[in-house]
């Protein structure tokens, strides 16, 4: 994820101070050098033994842990994130190494990073709890020692190199990120394989764990700009395409490449929520802003989204069990006053309550009517994080939609 200017064709200077070789087609940034393109080796490690393996990927399989990442930050600023509830780095400025990997065991941070000989080194540490294969490689990738792009990286190439790193290390899931593709059909970022959705099922079959990123808030082109529920619809694509693999996508909260325009705090609230709804598995936060200034740790910067991502992670971190678990399907439907603001939910249930969690799709104000199958009788669902309760007549209720709201519902009782 890193920016070039689609008009002139140019690595930007914020890419060059980067030092790496970048893809920027439009209103975000991608990293184009991935270690499949580079051409890493992976080495055959040893057998682990079954402590290993269990510690290597517990805190993935525990229902009540839900990954909260951030994409490519420093380790030495663990501490801040930890705090805003991230739990997970996602990929390591030239990393792993020795010293990136120590100071996220200091701070408890996990990791996903690539497989180098200083990850191989540490294939018994619990703190890498998935291998980064890749980013990106269904874009066109730049032509090494050559001004101008390629085609993607086949598919094919991708199965083949996944199979190398699940070789090295059996016990580790692999997580692939691809681009705006996902849920952008016309991204011109893609090259030659533009319109070609049939490629993602076939790159899914290169991982353990599917995601994307798409930036819609920052986005400058009008087919993407302000439809914040193209998020929620390349989740669902991946999903299809993944089929009963994990699926985790990227959120925006920074001015990313473009100045001009940037999510709001409430945005990127229902941008994640849209993504929950919609059954993602893992929410990863791209902080760097590299227009109008570089900065790398550009939500540390935002106090004010700050404080709404901080909520958002305590909330997500809250109710992590019930978004682990599985949706309680056909149990609810929903009515919008307003056609053009539909408003999505899912159910889910404890031991204890029936929970409908909604967000509103799109940017507009409208009331709705929810109604949960089998319920009856008169009861109050307690709106969670807002203090205030909506009565509830055999299943139904109502509630009030403001542009981009999320309300989620606590329901005393089972019954279905």
């Amino acid at each position: 994820m890193t920016p070039v200017d689609l008009r002139s064709g140019r690595t930007t200077s914020v890419a060059k101070r980067l030092g790496r070789r970048v893809l920027l087609f439009g209103s975000f940034a991608v990293l184009a050098a991935t270690q499949v393109a580079a051409g890493h080796v992976f080495a055959q490690a040893p057998a682990q033994d079954d402590k290993a393996k269990q510690s290597s990927t517990a805190p993935l399989a525990d229902p009540s842990f839900f990954p909260i990442c951030v994409w490519l930050q420093s380790p030495a600023r663990a501490a801040e994130y930890k705090a805003a509830g991230i739990n997970v780095y996602v990929a390591l400025w030239r990393g792993p190494t020795e010293e990136q990997l120590a100071e996220l065991k200091r701070n408890g941070m996990y990791v996903i990073c690539s497989q180098n000989a200083a990850g191989r080194v540490h294939r018994d540490d619990p703190t890498i709890i998935a291998w980064m294969h890749g980013d990106e490689p269904d874009n066109a990738q730049p032509l090494r020692g050559e001004r101008g792009y390629g085609p993607p990286i086949l598919p094919e190439k991708i199965v083949e190199d996944y199979r190398r790193l699940k070789e090295a290390d059996p016990a580790r899931p692999i997580l692939l990120n691809l681009g705006q593709g996902v849920a952008w059909d016309q991204w011109v970022g893609r090259g030659v394989r533009r319109n070609h959705p049939e490629d993602y099922p076939e790159y899914a079959k290169g991982c353990d764990i599917a995601s994307f990123d798409i930036y819609p808030a920052c986005h400058e082109h009008a087919d993407v700009a302000g439809k914040l529920w193209m998020v929620a619809d390349g989740v669902s694509r991946l999903r299809k395409w993944s089929g009963d693999k994990p699926v985790w996508n990227c959120i925006e909260c920074t001015h990313i490449d473009n100045p001009k325009s940037k999510a709001t705090p409430q945005q990127v609230k229902a941008e994640v929520w849209m993504s929950l709804v919609r059954g993602s598995r893992g929410i990863i936060y791209f902080a760097h802003e590299f227009k109008p200034r570089f900065v790398e740790a550009g939500l540390l910067a935002d106090a004010e989204m700050l404080a709404q991502v901080t909520a958002v992670n305590r909330q997500i971190q809250a109710l992590a069990p019930l978004l682990n678990s599985p949706d309680i399907v056909d149990a609810l439907a929903i009515q919008s006053s307003v056609a053009d603001v539909p408003v999505e939910g899912v159910v889910k249930r404890d031991r204890e309550a029936t929970y409908v969690f909604a967000v509103a799709m799109r940017e507009g104000e409208t009331s709705c009517e929810f109604r949960i199958a089998g319920r009856s009788g008169r009861a109050q669902a307690e709106v969670l994080g807002e203090e205030r309760n909506v009565d509830v007549q055999d299943g139904r209720f109502q509630d009030k939609f403001r542009p981009w709201d999320v309300h989620l519902y606590r329901l005393r009782g089972t019954a279905m």
